[in-house]
């Protein structure tokens, strides 16, 4: 897989999981976004796209999608991992997600199904043992040539770097509002496999994936491009 990706094109689809999660409204922050602003021309230009949006439901993104002629879908797995029914141990006795099981009640969607997914920042903040098989969930729903977009952060971030939602306010611009989990989706210390711990009131930074790491995640994409953004988030943009 060459590191460096040229053409881009397409988009995805997706359904809500449960709302467990809210946003404090308090916190809106805008960030520019050039992985957002080059998939953009795509979802200007073309028609009738089929976008998923790795995420709880916004009225912004459904709005800005529609008004285009797209259809847009939205799954939120961050919430979904929280399942306690999800939690198992693996063979050496430490916890785990049973990915098997997430993936027959979470991304279920005939093959090659979408021309994008936005896929956002997802992989830093899900739990590691649900990481590669939703990576390659995504690449055999997306159509050949299609595109995914994705958040990683740089070391330089910190840990206690907070899980955003984002919401796509204009070609290249994003408004980020910080992820807090109600009460009754907070998961006590064993909890830390769902990326959420006693102390925390939302979703944990649970790696920093360098560019060696990222290119082996994607590794069956055809190209991927790397942006580097200054709030300490690579920007990363896949083709299927």
């Amino acid at each position: 897989m060459s590191s460096v990706s040229q053409n881009f094109m397409k988009l995805f689809r997706g359904s809500s999981g449960p709302e467990a999660i809210a946003e404090q409204g308090s916190q809106k922050l805008t960030r520019r976004s050039s992985g957002l602003g080059e998939l953009s021309r795509t979802w200007e230009s073309a028609e009738a796209l089929c976008v998923l949006d790795l995420g709880s439901t916004s009225a912004t993104n459904i709005r800005h999608f529609t008004e285009r002629g797209h259809r847009i879908y939205s799954e939120d797995l961050l919430t979904a991992s929280t399942e306690p029914e999800l939690l198992t141990k693996d063979e050496n006795g430490v916890a785990a997600l049973d990915s098997r099981k997430f993936l027959a009640d979470n991304l279920v969607y005939p093959a090659a199904h979408f021309d994008v997914v936005l896929c956002w920042n997802l992989p830093d903040y899900l739990d590691e043992s649900l990481v590669k098989p939703v990576v390659g969930r995504l690449w055999s729903v997306l159509k050949p040539g299609g595109m995914l977009l994705a958040f990683f952060h740089t070391r330089d971030a910190g840990p206690d770097s907070p899980c955003h939602r984002f919401h796509i306010i204009g070609g290249d611009t994003l408004e980020m509002k910080r992820i807090v989990l109600r009460q009754e989706a907070r998961r006590p210390p064993t909890g830390t496999a769902h990326g959420v711990t006693s102390t925390s009131d939302g979703f944990q930074l649970q790696r920093v994936f360098n560019n060696r790491h990222i290119e082996n995640l994607f590794r069956d994409f055809a190209s991927i491009k790397f942006f580097l953004a200054r709030d300490n988030i690579r920007e990363v943009l896949v083709v299927r």
